[in-house]
């Protein structure tokens, strides 16, 4: 099963990729930035798996670039909020 089919453990995943990031020296705008990229690989190559990602493929599709910096940020801070 991959992390990508229960939206509790991709956001589990997305926390303690983000938590190594910042124990590494990350900065906050070079995580934003990683989190975009993502985000346009996962809105470009991977099925959404469930209803939240589904919101969120759809959400990022009708975004513009700045809006979805946006979105990538906010999941970041959905994360750091959670962990």
């Amino acid at each position: 099963m991959s992390v990508l089919d229960n939206w509790n453990q991709w956001k589990d995943f997305l926390g303690d990729r983000l938590q190594q990031a910042q124990s590494e020296g990350m900065n906050e705008n070079v995580i934003n930035d990683v989190a975009y990229q993502v985000g346009e690989y996962l809105a470009q190559q991977v099925e959404p798996k469930n209803e939240q990602e589904r919101v969120l493929a759809e959400l990022w599709k009708v975004a513009d670039e700045q809006e979805q910096h946006a979105i990538a940020n906010m999941m970041v801070k959905l994360v750091q909020n959670e962990g």
